[in-house]
Formats: structure tokens, sequence, C-alpha cells
């Protein structure tokens, strides 16, 4: 947000004396890299990724827990194929003759729910009484041990305990049916054996579309998630038991199985707090958009030095680029003190330590707000901290081997410019090796889109149950067709290791 300052600007230039910062050689050495343990990176992209649809289709499994409400007048959705409605339209099934059930409720106070981050669809593990009965078990379990702490209900889809509790109808609708292949009361759950579900693809389409409306951020605005009671299994603090149990597995695999139960009693104590004990004050800190000030500064910027640094272009030609897209990132952060060495990027680490810290260092120096400080906020900070350190080291470390190969026209070098194509080919290639590196890391999901963008009549598509097989057009070759028939098993390959792919709207 540009400030714009009318008066009093004398005293503010006389008083903006150069940012003291730590100890450069061991806070702020750009050769040492975080610890293969850290987690912080994580925490950062799961908070970022709340209430919104693709990334955790992308990582279903979640490893968050959060406090939040729905607030009045916001409207909820239940269908199925008899007068006793279940979930919303999808479910709305019944025959041509019958129609089905829809019921509208809406909130008539401020409904408090408990947040799962991740994919409510996707089970990824086989119970004997099947995945619907292992649902319907889980959440009498959840409403049972939410009761006593005043839990309403409970968020991926929403799971409401109690129908007569801070809601009201507002339609019991006979509508008519959808179609979904699937007969009406009385008749069977499912069709006879060998003769697949019909999901026509114009009605699955629509269903993909409307889960794609909240994809990306603010994802569904309608849940107001309390970050400062942010419960996270990625907190090391909190819950030292799964560290050992994920090291040597990718995201994809990361779950809760290994947790110990002192752990486990841990994560209760801590809800149990949230729910019983209110919350006096906070710091007042705006997590939300300051975790989203640092995606939107860097995401668009880092997939753009990838691309330079991957074109067939000349490396000289390519450096060049790549070193102005450095330079644009760490402007607000080149201190004029900054001198170049000649060996080395010790001297850059004032640069570093800046713009590591320029988005955080008043929350930790303002007493007022540090002392309010939750639990949970320590960890938000923490994993800013971290993330943004991190991708300041790599950025710096870039811009400072590019100042001394002569490749910042703005800072004198202390040697000469590079004219042959040597050096600035292995640079390309030790540039291009750094930021895939470090977006690897990130794993930010808005770098995962259909490329190329999908056409006005298709939908960009990230498989998930039950709708994670998609036909091929007749040869095999070329985009996705409509969806497939019939659920694919959850733990299908292409549903634990979703990719983007575009599918047709249409016939």
């Amino acid at each position: 947000m540009r400030l714009a300052i009318l008066g009093g600007a004398a005293v503010l230039a006389a008083s903006a004396s150069q940012v003291p910062f730590h100890v450069y050689p061991e806070a702020w050495d750009l050769n040492v890299a975080p610890s293969i343990n850290a987690t912080g990176h994580l925490v950062f992209d799961t908070v970022s990724s709340f209430l919104q649809h693709w990334p955790n289709t992308r990582y279903r499994n979640g490893h968050s827990l959060v406090p939040g409400t729905v607030p009045v007048g916001t409207l909820l959705y239940h269908g199925r194929g008899d007068s006793n409605p279940e979930h919303s339209y999808m479910f709305c099934r019944g025959s041509a003759a019958a129609g089905c059930w829809h019921l509208t409720l809406v909130a008539v106070r401020p409904l408090r729910v408990l947040y799962f981050d991740g994919s409510s669809a996707g089970k990824n593990e086989k119970r004997p009484h099947g995945f619907s009965g292992y649902k319907e078990q889980r959440s009498l379990d959840l409403c049972a041990w939410g009761k006593p702490l005043g839990i309403d209900g409970f968020l991926r889809e929403i799971i409401l305990c109690d129908f007569t509790a801070g809601v009201e109808m507002v339609s019991m609708a006979n509508l008519a049916s959808a179609g979904w292949g699937i007969p009406g009361p009385g008749g069977p759950r499912r069709p006879p054996p060998g003769e697949p579900l019909d999901y026509t693809a114009p009605a699955v389409a629509e269903v993909i579309l409307s889960g794609s409306w909240h994809n990306r951020y603010p994802g569904d605005r309608r849940i107001k998630l309390d970050l400062t009671q942010l419960i996270s299994f990625y907190d090391t603090m909190l819950v030292p038991s799964l560290i050992p149990e994920r090291f040597t597995d990718e995201r994809w695999e990361h779950r809760l199985l290994g947790i110990s139960p002192e752990d486990i009693a841990a994560v209760k104590r801590r809800l149990a707090t949230f729910y019983t004990t209110p919350l006096t004050a906070s710091s007042g800190v705006d997590w939300d958009t300051l975790f989203k000030v640092i995606v939107d500064r860097y995401d668009t910027r880092l997939e753009v030095v990838q691309y330079l640094l991957s074109t067939p272009e000349a490396p000289l030609a390519s450096a060049k680029k790549a070193m102005k897209q450095f330079r644009v990132m760490l402007t607000p952060y080149i201190l004029n003190s900054a001198v170049p060495a000649e060996q080395g990027n010790s001297w850059a680490a004032p640069v570093f330590a800046f713009c590591a810290t320029s988005h955080t260092s008043h929350i930790r120096r303002n007493a007022f707000i540090s002392e309010k400080l939750t639990d949970s906020e320590h960890l938000l900070l923490h994993a800013v901290e971290e993330t943004n350190r991190e991708i300041c080291r790599v950025v710096v470390s870039m811009w400072a081997e590019g100042v001394l190969a002569g490749l910042d026209d703005s800072l004198p070098p202390p040697h000469l410019p590079v004219h042959d194509e040597g050096p600035s080919e292995a640079l390309v290639q030790k540039w291009k090796s750094a930021v895939e590196g470090l977006m690897s890391w990130l794993d930010w999901s808005v770098w995962i889109k259909c490329r190329p963008e999908c056409g006005f009549e298709e939908i960009c598509y990230l498989p998930t149950w039950p709708f994670g097989r998609l036909k091929r057009p007749e040869g095999g070759e070329g985009r996705a067709g409509p969806p497939g028939r019939g659920f694919p098993m959850p733990d299908d390959p292409e549903i634990l290791h979703p990719q983007p792919q575009c599918v047709r709207r249409f016939d």
C-alpha cells in the first residue's frame, strides 16, 4: 500500500537512518540453508491455503485445526433421495416421478465450528464398513466430543451436529430429479452389479465448476477462521512425535499416523482451552493479509525468473534478464552501504537481513504487539520469518553473484563485466537450479495450473474422488475428454498425486 506523506518530510529524513541489524556473519550467512526438519514453510503454505479448494484437493490429508464461525445469515444446503435431507443437490437423488428433497437452512446466530484443512471426499484408507459408514461414525464421535465445548459443527463440508440449534429452515423443496442414475425412495442405492453409475458429463462438469469458485484465495469467505487459535500438526513444539514419522515421506504422504498419545492429549487440551477460555486479547496482526502479501510479492516474479532461465536464449542474455528481475525483487532492500567486495557474498548480508526482516521486524520490536502474541501467533510469525528468510537468501545470493559477474548495470562491479558465454552459461544453470529448488521447497499451489490454459469450453481440473479417471478422446491423444463413469478408488495414483488437466464442460 502506497503511503503518502504530506508533511514533516525533513523530520522523517533526519530520522530515517539505516536500520541496525544483528551480527551478520552468524545470523545472516547467505550460505546457510534451512534445516532438513524445518516446517515453517509447510505451515506457511497450509495457512495460505485455508478454505481454498485447489490446494486442499492437491494435499487432501490436511494438517491443521482452526476454530471458526459461520456468520448469521449464511445459507446451508442439504439434499437426498427422500424427505430426510442430507448433503446438497448433488445428492438430491430420486426417480423422475418422485423427485428429490432439498433442504435450505440459515444460521440465526454465529455457529461455532472447527475447521479441518484438506479435502473431505478423498479418503485414502479402506475401512471395514466402507467410507460412508466410517464417515458417519466419525461424525457422531466428533459431535459427542465437541458438545461440552459448545461446538456446533465441523468443517470441510459442514457437519452440523444439531439441526435444531442455531439454524432455521428456509425451505424444504421437492425438486425435479437431476437424473443421476440412482433410483429414488424404496429403490436400491446403487445400480445392479456390473452397471456403472451414470454420472453424465454435463452434470459432473457443473459440479466441478461450482467447486472451482473457491479454488484460489480468498477461498470460501462464508466461514471466518480465527488464526490466533490455529493448531498445526507441523508445529514441532506441540507435536514432536510426527517429526520422524514424516522424515522420508513426500508431502503427499504426510499424515497423522504415528502421532503419540501424549501429543494427541496436548492437542486436545489446547483445543479445549480455545473453546472454554475466552481470548481476552491478541496482537491484532492481520495474519491472513500478511501471508498473502508475501505470496503476491514473489509468486509471479519467481515464476518469471524460472521461465527466463529455461528459455533457449543465449546464456548471457538470459542472465541479464534474470538479473533485472532479482533487482526488481530486492529494490526496497538494497542499502546504499552494501558495497560489492572482491569476492564472496558477505558484503550482501545487510541486504539479506533487511529483506528477510522487513515484514516482521516491527512485530518483534513492538512490545505492545509481541507481548500479546498467542502460541498460535508465535507459530505464524515463525512460519512467515522462515519462509521469507529463505526466499531472500536465495534471491540475494543470486543477485550478489550477478553483481560480481558485472551483470547489474546499477552497481559498479569489482571485476570487469562478463563478455564470454562460458561463465554466464554456468551461472544460468546454477541460478536455474537454485530457483527451481526454492520453488519446490515453497511448494505453493498458485504455480500448479493447466499449461497451456484451458479454452472457454473447458475447466482446469485437479482430479479428486469420485471423478478421478477421465476418458481421453478417441485416438488417445490431446486433452482429456468428459469424465468417465464409475468410482475410482481413493488410492488411485491419479488422485493420490493429482496433476491439473483441462476437461470439457460440454459434450
